[in-house]
């Protein structure tokens, strides 16, 4: 699939790091480095402009070497780009550790996935079929 993107970022389009990636990294595009305080969140710039085709979506996920490493993640995750969107990407990063982060222009701060969407048409019923877990949820099938 080929999809159109204009780069602002100065950097070099988001790429698979390994041939079975299923993300690409999205660099941060700032003037200068940037503290995220603990609990703080900021919505930082990438410079990166896309333009999906129709039933497809990107979406926007942590690095598990941020959240582990650092306590920064994204607190929408996953967020979601739909295919009509045509602004900047940008990113919200939280600092979920207990020390101030510094974000610095070009590091790695997300990864992105592009994904085919189906889309649902309703059938409103008054019931559903059955099933061996029915209704339970929130831990019903182990830890």
């Amino acid at each position: 699939m080929v999809v159109k993107i204009i780069n602002h970022s100065g950097h070099s389009l988001p790429a698979y790091e390994t041939a079975a990636a299923a993300g690409m990294d999205i660099r941060a595009v700032l003037s200068s480095d940037l503290e995220i305080a603990p609990g703080q969140c900021h919505l930082i710039s990438t410079g990166l402009f896309i333009e999906l085709p129709e039933g497809y979506e990107a979406q926007l996920r942590p690095r598990s070497g941020l959240a582990i490493k650092q306590g920064l993640t994204l607190p929408n995750a996953p967020a979601t780009i739909d295919a009509d969107y045509r602004g900047e990407i940008k990113i919200a990063l939280i600092n979920l550790s207990q020390e101030i982060r510094i974000i610095h222009h070009g590091d790695r701060i997300a990864q992105m996935i592009v994904a085919k969407v189906e889309r649902v048409e309703w059938q409103v019923t008054d019931t559903l079929s059955e099933t061996v877990r029915a209704a339970e949820g929130f831990g019903s099938t182990g830890i």
